[in-house]
């Protein structure tokens, strides 16, 4: 292990009323329902006995909601990260529109497998924006904690890209989305990314990959 190592430990967010609603879009306000807080509990179960530093998390509500519940104790900071927030769809955020669904899961797809970063919904942001602030917001976290272990609440969409693109994951991932407050390592060595295993395996993508 390189003293540039730093184990992540990411997960999306909890289950949260954006998405029991079929809100698309970041939806920044939308806090964890009651099985979400359920599934958060179990995140935190799975992670006791890891080494955690560290906790960031987006600024969304129901991303802070998660992080509190993993907090092995009350002198590791949660800290919220703007660059880590969901993908952005512009003049369509909030809605229920199936087909605006369908366009944002066309959109990830282009990201994911074809590799076409230039796509993007409405006015939103494009794939090549939503890499770069993540990979920017990965990178300040890595710089404050070599050698350490820390946890990271994000999203579905944001995730997923970046981490595709990060540690060259491409489709061997798409058609398994990740599932709600379920932890995987994600390992920086100093130099490159590696994602050893990507949770949620189903046959296809089930909801709106953007929330």
């Amino acid at each position: 292990m390189t003293d540039g190592f730093v184990r992540i430990w990411c997960l999306r967010h909890a289950e949260s009323e954006n998405v029991t609603a079929g809100l698309a879009g970041a939806v920044p306000a939308a806090p964890l329902t009651g099985h979400g807080r359920e599934q958060a509990a179990g995140a935190a179960g799975f992670l006791t006995g890891e080494p955690i530093a560290g906790i960031y998390c987006s600024t969304a509500l129901r991303a802070r909601q998660t992080a509190e519940f993993l907090a092995p104790a009350p002198d590791v900071t949660i800290v919220e990260m703007p660059g880590l927030a969901e993908v952005g769809i512009g003049s369509y955020e909030g809605t229920t529109d199936p087909a605006v669904h369908r366009l944002t899961a066309d959109v990830l797809r282009a990201w994911v497998v074809d590799h076409d970063l230039e796509r993007k919904v409405a006015d939103g942001e494009t794939g090549r924006e939503v890499v770069a602030r993540m990979t920017a917001a990965l990178g300040v976290i890595t710089r404050a904690h070599r050698g350490e272990t820390v946890a990271v609440v994000g999203h579905v969409a944001s995730l997923t890209a970046a981490l595709a693109a990060l540690c060259r994951l491409g489709a061997d991932i798409w058609g398994a989305p990740l599932p709600h407050a379920t932890p995987f390592a994600v390992d920086f060595d100093g130099e490159d990314w590696h994602c050893p295993s990507w949770p949620g395996a189903r046959p296809r993508w089930t909801m709106d990959p953007f929330r």
